[in-house]
């Protein structure tokens, strides 16, 4: 388990998953402004996840190939589609909450405030990460995790603010 938390933290996933944690995050707030069904946010979540990874996959192969002046081989492509799932994987996770929800598991509110501290959680603890992997010590890896969750809280806090 170690080996694989460590290889994901050393690749560009982090990245990717990152990104789609945000997408995530912005698409729940939005939602729990006028929140359709818990199946909906479902569905919303996991269109989403499978929108912006072919617009992913679309722009990287484009991008590789006018980059690199020739077709993309499979080595880069099985990069490229790594990349795409860490995204789509990132915007996804929060559908969780809300299949619990429709089941009857949780109730869509309780959903929502769990994909929402979820997703600032998350975002949080990547930020808390990179600082200590780059040698930050415990109080300043805890002052640039701080950053990165304000600007999830950000995101958060402005929805609520104009609904």
């Amino acid at each position: 388990m170690r080996a694989a938390i460590a290889a994901h933290l050393g690749s560009r996933q982090v990245a990717r998953v990152l990104y789609g944690s945000i997408i995530g995050l912005a698409l729940v707030v939005a939602l729990e402004a006028h929140p359709p069904s818990s199946a909906a946010i479902t569905a919303s979540l996991l269109a989403t996840a499978i929108a912006v990874g072919l617009a992913e996959l679309y722009s990287e192969y484009v991008g590789t190939e006018t980059r690199t002046h020739a077709r993309v081989d499979r080595r880069q492509l099985g990069v490229i589609f790594d990349e795409v799932l860490a995204v789509a994987a990132g915007i996804a996770f929060p559908a969780i909450f809300f299949v619990l929800a429709a089941l009857g598991v949780l109730d869509r509110d309780a959903a929502f405030t769990i994909a929402k501290w979820s997703g600032l959680g998350l975002i949080t603890a990547y930020g808390f990460v990179a600082a200590r992997v780059t040698g930050a010590g415990f109080v300043h890896s805890i002052y640039r995790a701080s950053i990165a969750g304000v600007i999830a809280a950000f995101l958060i806090v402005v929805k609520s603010l104009l609904h």
